[in-house]
């Protein structure tokens, strides 16, 4: 094989950081090259510098062993780069044709050619086994179909090389087998792929070589035949890490929170929380299992008095916490890791110090007679950094300075160093590293240990099932089953999560119950 993408010597300095050092990476044609490293490695900065968004201080990019300069992606895609975000980059509200034509319009005596434009990505769809309506509305597909909406915008902008970043975040496991057999016929096509992923599993089954970065350099290039998890996670931290979560049979106590026929309509006044009724005891873990967007965030948020509720009835320990606002439900004893850590969790302006009392920042000691009490502030943050192990050059410095994972645990360190009665912890560790996660699930584990309650909200099916004691999906608001952890497989949960066996709108589904 050919190569078709180096980069020799990349260095990029940020004030107080050295996100890449020196980085040596090659792509072959036709592979599967999977990027793996913590938050924090410098994976991201140098795709960043690959796609265009950034420029490196040091170092050379070769396309087909010619140097290339890139100035903007517009340079990267005309060298035939292109890029799936995380976050899609798509509008609900237009047509497929008019999502992959947007900012290279085809037009014919100044009228969009939406036709001709439309055969062209019926036609690279099935030459690519990716089969999607070109006239379809965005936000009537799956999110499995919109990722493929977003992979033919960059082969009709005759992309060669695709960088894929954490492409299976959203999808279920099904999407996800889907997904790689994609990636397989993109590469028989001649196609190379960038894979960025935390999912060691994933890694192992489709990529033809692994590169893992620590602290912005290479570590080593690995084929998935030389490995094993074990080792790739050993090579991203540079420790040993325990992946299975210890955690003991659970023994539940007294109900601690009951929901009943809960009812929440979103921004459009469309109701997608539809009925919902279960509870959760201390000392057990359920966990809500589903596709993103059928309604998780939104029960989430309506429980932690983020979100209003339109209908139905919650109580915490017995006491009526329906539609409180947060500081209210926090006294009674609610902590909640929030989905968006940037949005609902911090203040990112502020110190790491600060943010660790933004929930009791008025009650003693940290506030008397409304003042704040900066020592007791100062003691607090010391304290809670070396406890959970924060990575921060000091307690004084912004939030916003940190890696994705520290910043997450300064969400757990705050919400865990207080009594706690239930904990809603909402998608803990998306987008985070094999040793955050491992951190977070034991502290998770251990407030399950101490008494509280768990509710835990997230589409990553193995932490679900490794956390859980108890496992309740969602689809299209409804609750459509509950299992044990031990009871179920992967691939059972997955089609109970993309509505298998589930009744039409308006019908009554056998399966849709109360937890």
């Amino acid at each position: 094989m050919s190569t078709v993408l180096e980069v020799r010597g990349i260095t990029k300095r940020f004030p107080g950081v050295l996100a890449n050092d020196h980085v040596d990476f090659d792509l072959q044609k036709g592979e599967i090259h999977a990027l793996l490293g913590e938050n924090g490695a410098g994976k991201t900065t140098l795709m960043n510098i690959l796609y265009g968004l950034y420029r490196p201080d040091e170092g050379d990019i070769l396309r087909d062993g010619e140097p290339m300069v890139i100035h903007s992606p517009k340079d990267s895609i005309s060298h035939g780069i292109g890029m799936v975000h995380q976050h899609f980059m798509l509008i609900p509200v237009f047509t497929v044709t008019e999502n992959i034509m947007l900012g290279d319009e085809m037009a014919h005596r100044g009228i969009l050619d939406r036709k001709t434009v439309s055969r062209e990505v019926a036609e690279l769809s099935h030459q690519y086994g990716l089969d999607i309506n070109p006239v379809a509305l965005v936000r009537d597909l799956p999110v499995g179909v919109q990722q493929r909406v977003e992979i033919v915008k960059t082969l009709y902008r005759k992309a060669e090389i695709l960088i894929l970043d954490e492409p299976t975040a959203v999808l279920t496991p099904q999407e996800a087998d889907d997904l790689f057999r994609i990636m397989r016929e993109l590469t028989k096509k001649g196609v190379s792929i960038i894979f960025i992923t935390h999912k060691l599993k994933e890694v192992l089954a489709v990529a033809d070589r692994i590169t893992v970065m620590r602290s912005g350099r290479v570590v080593g290039t690995v084929k998935p035949e030389e490995t094993d998890e074990p080792h790739l996670a050993a090579m991203m931290v540079g420790r040993e890490v325990i992946l299975t979560v210890d955690k003991a049979p659970a023994t539940p106590g007294d109900e601690t929170l009951k929901v009943e026929e809960l009812r929440v309509a979103d921004t459009r006044g469309l109701e997608v929380v539809r009925g919902v009724s279960f509870s959760v005891r201390a000392g057990e873990i359920l966990g809500i299992a589903g596709v993103q967007g059928n309604g998780q965030t939104e029960l989430a948020e309506a429980l932690t008095g983020l979100h209003p509720v339109s209908g139905g009835k919650v109580t915490l320990c017995g006491k009526d916490m329906t539609g409180k606002p947060p500081r209210q439900v926090i006294e009674m004893g609610l902590s909640h890791i929030p989905e968006d850590r940037q949005r609902h969790g911090l203040v990112m302006s502020y110190p790491v110090a600060d943010n660790l009392v933004l929930c009791t920042y008025y009650l003693p000691p940290y506030g008397v007679n409304g003042v704040i009490q900066n020592k007791a502030v100062d003691e607090n943050a010391h304290r809670l950094v070396e406890q959970f192990d924060i990575r921060t050059p000091s307690p004084y410095v912004s939030v916003s300075t940190l890696s994705g994972g520290n910043q997450q645990k300064v969400i757990v360190a705050r919400e865990l160093s207080r009594p706690v009665n239930l904990l809603v912890a909402n998608q803990p560790t998306r987008g985070l590293d094999v040793g955050s996660i491992e951190y977070i699930h034991s502290q998770i584990v251990a407030m399950r240990d101490k008494g509280a309650a768990v509710l835990l909200v997230s589409a990553e099916l193995d932490e679900i099932m490794a956390l859980s004691d108890r496992i309740a999906v969602m689809y299209r608001g409804m609750l459509v089953g509950v299992v044990k952890a031990g009871e179920v497989t992967k691939a059972e949960l997955g089609l109970m999560m993309a509505g298998a066996g589930v009744a039409g709108e308006g019908e009554k589904s056998p399966e849709a119950m109360p937890v």
